[in-house]
């Protein structure tokens, strides 16, 4: 009887001694593992970003131009708008007006969205009655960090054509098609 007590301890402390869980080895190879695709994805992943925030720069441009032929003939004697702000303002508040337009949303009335900055330049007026009248303009679209945020720059005029500089600048010469 004694010799099945001894044997019954020895068993319960292999038991213990072999329980279940990984070793260290085991643990850093799935690290490793772990590391070796996160280096392929992020970069995928941020490609993706990028191209994502260039669409959303064409889209935002192409809507402002819409927004300033809707401008210029709400507010004719003003002609377009010379400023992303006066064609931003909080719908509700009050009631538009050649400054405060209600336009455009808020982040885009800013100038930033979507890892892009927005400005509306060139601008050339003409004095009609005393009141300054804006007949052109251009809207560019630039990233915030060229590579990071976007590689593209893009701009557009009271024309309507949307061109692109492959180097995230304002030389946009390229039609975009």
């Amino acid at each position: 009887m004694f010799y099945c007590e001894e044997a019954m301890k020895t068993m319960k402390t292999q038991d213990r001694n072999t329980a279940a869980g990984f070793t260290l080895v085991e643990l850093l190879i799935v690290m490793s593992v772990i590391l070796i695709l996160m280096t392929l994805a992020i970069p995928a992943t941020q490609a993706v970003i990028r191209h994502g925030n260039e669409t959303s720069a064409v889209n935002s441009v192409k809507f402002l131009v819409t927004e300033e032929n809707n401008y210029a003939s709400t507010y004719p004697s003003h002609g377009f708008s010379c400023s992303l702000p006066a064609m931003g303002g909080r719908a509700g508040a009050e009631p538009p007006t050649p400054e405060s337009a209600q336009m455009v949303p808020d982040d885009l009335a800013s100038g930033h969205k979507a890892g892009y900055t927005f400005t509306i330049g060139k601008c050339v007026k003409t004095t009609i009655n005393n009141v300054d009248q804006v007949n052109s303009y251009e809207i560019t679209a630039v990233p915030i960090s060229v590579g990071h945020s976007g590689n593209r720059g893009y701009c557009a005029d009271e024309n309507g054509e949307v061109r692109f500089d492959p180097k995230g600048g304002t030389n946009c010469t390229e039609l975009l098609q």
